[in-house]
């Protein structure tokens, strides 16, 4: 029987052999961020220059720089046919260009974080998954890395597997394992694995980050999600004890409470003694920290944000972000000046975890303004989808204080709105939701 060193050899090519093949109305699954491998997308995008397909039908989440200066360009989009999950700066970018000639290129996909892997399930057809992982271990197998999201579900469907093995991509525990046995095709590359870094906090952060960290007790189990406020708030929270983490988002702010011993996963129901996170996105210093850390582990998108397993822990703390909320308690966290910003992602799942959670707390946090105070976040209605329906969100929190909406009347959420919103906005809301008959 081969060994996996030699099953390795056999199956080690370049990039534009490992796509070749392919059928010329194709679909093809990217993974989330980092497990995007760059040279793989590098040759499909010369692919698809050359004409080798006459249709690329491209499911991913969150493109990488590297992603989207390789795919994602209108002069493919003839060709290629963008379905994220998520709208980032790259996306942004192809629409507006887009928009300028009259044209619709982008096919964002409405989903919760936690029904992706179904999804991709449920394609009729994935021709080929190319994912970036980590290098080989004794045993033959490789780690996903920094994502387990929808990547388990796309093995499992693809009818060909590319892995483009980086040394550089952090090994990680948990759920996120092929075997060389069950890819297709195998590519070396040894690009720098994408980091993200935050904004620098403003001083409304620091007075929201003030109002909740009294709200997190010792033994809480928390979650943060993307932004200056989420961030800010875990850098508080150094000098708490025996902290959980069940995270969709694994951040340099989590990973800083884990590197201080305020992180012991003690009290967690699931999966006890160790950090679960779905995705990683943060600093070197953050995969260094993770690297073949048996204590951090990383797992599919349908077990971490399902709000069933979330709320199976106690004091679940989920803080996230919001672009506004209206005056029935509606938050939109995606959607802004008339178009997809971001995605639903995770965030009602652990608002609905939180809510399942024994003494949990769902905490949906932003400054009270935007546009340098000239926007009031705060809002009658709201401008586009709502991302959290007002029978599911709990805590309200601006630099102005916070405010629970569980068990409330209409009338009292709007005037408890109203007393979160900056002064310069609330005789103008108070009209409002008289107007919209919320209050007298």
């Amino acid at each position: 029987m081969p060994s996996s060193i030699d099953i390795y050899k056999s199956k080690l090519t370049t990039p534009e052999e490992a796509l070749k093949g392919l059928p010329r109305r194709a679909t093809i699954v990217l993974g989330f961020f980092a497990s995007q491998p760059p040279g793989v997308v590098g040759a499909l995008g010369k692919a698809i220059k050359a004409g080798v397909f006459d249709e690329v039908r491209l499911i991913y989440m969150h493109a990488t720089a590297e992603t989207g200066a390789s795919l994602l360009k209108l002069e493919y989009c003839d060709v290629l046919k963008p379905r994220p999950f998520y709208i980032g700066p790259s996306e942004r970018a192809l629409t507006t260009e887009a928009v300028k000639v009259g044209r619709k290129v982008v096919y964002f996909i409405p989903i919760s974080f936690s029904d992706t892997p179904r999804a991709i399930r449920a394609e009729a057809q994935i021709d080929v998954f190319p994912l970036q992982v980590s290098a080989m271990d004794r045993a033959g197998y490789f780690s996903l890395g920094l994502t387990g999201a929808y990547s388990l579900a796309a093995l499992e469907r693809a009818k060909k597997i590319i892995v483009e093995v980086n040394p550089n991509l952090p090994r990680t525990f948990g759920a996120g394992l092929v075997h060389v046995s069950d890819v297709h095709a195998i590519v070396e590359g040894s690009s720098v694995i994408p980091t993200l870094g935050h904004p620098a906090a403003a001083a409304e952060d620091q007075q929201i980050a003030d109002i909740i960290v009294p709200m997190v007790p010792d033994r809480a189990c928390v979650q943060f999600g993307i932004g200056g406020v989420p961030n800010m708030v875990a850098s508080r929270l150094s000098g708490h004890r025996d902290l959980g983490v069940h995270t969709e988002l694994l951040s340099d702010g989590v990973a800083d409470l884990v590197a201080c011993g305020a992180v012991s996963n003690r009290f967690k129901r699931t999966n006890p003694g160790k950090t679960v996170f779905n995705v990683a996105m943060g600093s070197q210093r953050m995969y260094e920290l993770m690297h073949d850390n048996p204590t951090m582990e990383c797992w599919p998108a349908d077990y971490v944000n399902d709000p069933r397993v979330i709320g199976q822990n106690d004091n679940v703390i989920s803080v996230n972000a919001m672009i506004e909320i209206d005056l029935a308690g509606q938050v939109n966290a995606e959607y802004l000046m008339h178009h997809q910003f971001s995605a639903v992602g995770g965030q009602l799942d652990f608002v609905r975890g939180a809510g399942y959670s024994q003494g949990g707390k769902s905490i949906i946090a932003s400054p009270s303004t935007a546009a340098h105070g000239k926007v009031s976040r705060i809002v009658p209605q709201l401008q586009g989808p709502a991302t959290d329906p007002r029978m599911e969100t709990q805590y309200i929190v601006t630099e102005h204080g916070a405010f629970d909406l569980r068990g409330k009347s209409s009338d009292e959420r709007a005037r408890g709105l109203i007393g979160l919103a900056h002064p310069a906005f609330r005789e103008q809301l108070l009209a409002d939701a008289k107007r919209l008959n919320f209050i007298e």
